[in-house]
């Protein structure tokens, strides 16, 4: 049995939409399939406006564009994050302050960013973990009464909602992932979704290089030309095509990944009864979309035995993230908000990924569950 942690799951409709593409003859950015991404992707993420980009890395920068970060500002966010999140701020000239993370969620601890903040404090930027939300009504009520932006990372996330409201929509900035390890996937690509109507209409100049021309093409002005900074964020209308086709089915295809993760829930409960590993927690009221299935094992020794273990079977499991306050970059551009991130560095130590995507034999599952109950 081979079985790899990730497998690109395909709808069957991708090809057909990608000659669509070529046949119309418009391959370049923002063409009918951008178009009919972005609207479907504001009625399932209820933004006011979604814009296509070619990755949630630039979807992130976009964000720190639009929320006008420079040098001399602090940008708060987890340290158990992807290098992204933080990159997307030290571009810009600013520190990133990294917080230590709950222990139930792994999400950024909400009780921590009082004691982070700083006269220098631009922006909150938070990560939904594992596609559950952070906890946000206190984030945000802070961030209003602190005038700061609050961007959500919630690359891992489409799909997932916080007492309702879909992930990404909920701050002033979103970021979504459309990488081939996600829910729904085009290999790469990513979104911005953006709150404001005048955000809104500054992200579409930044996204166009600096030019005012999707204004133009919408006849609002007789000519574009250079208006702001900017870069080139557009994915082509093949990305495009091929993605129109995953989100048409994101209901379908996080569906099935959640009977796959709830498999996981389910055989695995006795061994955490037992204290020898912790199951994902969820708390009430959110709903989640089932991006990763993960344990904490007892100890980093315990994880690398389990692992190998696995690998030895033919099934591939994945550590996450190191964390970003003790990485070389990390340390150079940033700061802790304290001298130690007990959490963060207890987690990344024990936490182990298990194999999950849409179409996991039930057979490769159950092995790994047999796994785990033997070398945990």
């Amino acid at each position: 049995m081979k079985v790899p942690f990730n497998r690109p799951y395909v709808t069957g409709k991708e090809l057909g939409y990608v000659q669509e593409a070529i046949n119309a003859g418009h391959l370049s950015g923002d063409g009918a399939f951008t178009k009919k991404c972005n609207a479907l992707l504001q009625q399932l993420t209820q933004s006011p406006k979604a814009l296509l980009v070619h990755s949630c890395t630039a979807a992130l920068e976009l964000a720190a564009l639009l929320a006008r970060v420079g040098p001399g500002d602090e940008v708060i966010l987890p340290s158990y994050t992807f290098v992204s999140t933080a990159n997307a701020f030290v571009l810009r000239g600013a520190r990133p302050v990294f917080v230590d993370v709950r222990p139930d969620t792994l999400n950024l601890d909400e009780r921590k960013l009082e004691a982070a903040l700083s006269p220098a404090t631009k922006a909150i930027c938070v990560v939904h973990y594992a596609g559950v939300a952070c906890e946000m009504r206190p984030i945000l009520e802070l961030a209003k009464a602190r005038q700061l932006f609050v961007i959500e990372d919630a690359a891992q996330a489409i799909g997932s909602a916080y007492h309702g409201t879909p992930l990404g929509s909920l701050g002033d900035l979103g970021a979504l992932s459309f990488h081939e390890t996600k829910n729904i996937i085009s290999g790469e690509g990513g979104a911005l979704l953006v709150r404001d109507p005048e955000l809104g209409k500054r992200a579409e100049i930044l996204r166009e290089k600096g030019t005012n021309r999707s204004a133009f093409f919408r006849g609002e002005v007789d000519k574009y030309t250079w208006v702001d900074v900017g870069s080139s964020y557009l994915p082509s209308e093949i990305i495009a095509a091929f993605l129109f086709a995953q989100l048409e089915d994101a209901a379908s295809l996080n569906g099935r990944r959640l009977a796959l993760w709830e498999r996981y829930h389910a055989g695995l409960a006795g061994l955490e009864q037992r204290e020898r590993l912790r199951r994902p927690i969820v708390p009430a009221g959110l709903s989640h979309n089932a991006h990763m299935y993960y344990v904490l094992l007892k100890d980093l020794a315990t994880r690398d035995r389990v692992m190998g273990a696995l690998k030895a079977a033919g099934l591939h499991s994945v550590f996450h993230y190191v964390p970003l306050h003790s990485s070389p970059a990390g340390r150079q551009f940033g700061r802790s908000a304290e001298p130690e991130l007990k959490v963060t560095d207890d987690v990344s130590a024990r936490l182990l990924r298990l194999p999950l995507w849409v179409g996991l034999p039930d057979e490769a599952q159950a092995r790994v569950i047999e796994l785990l109950e033997r070398e945990a």
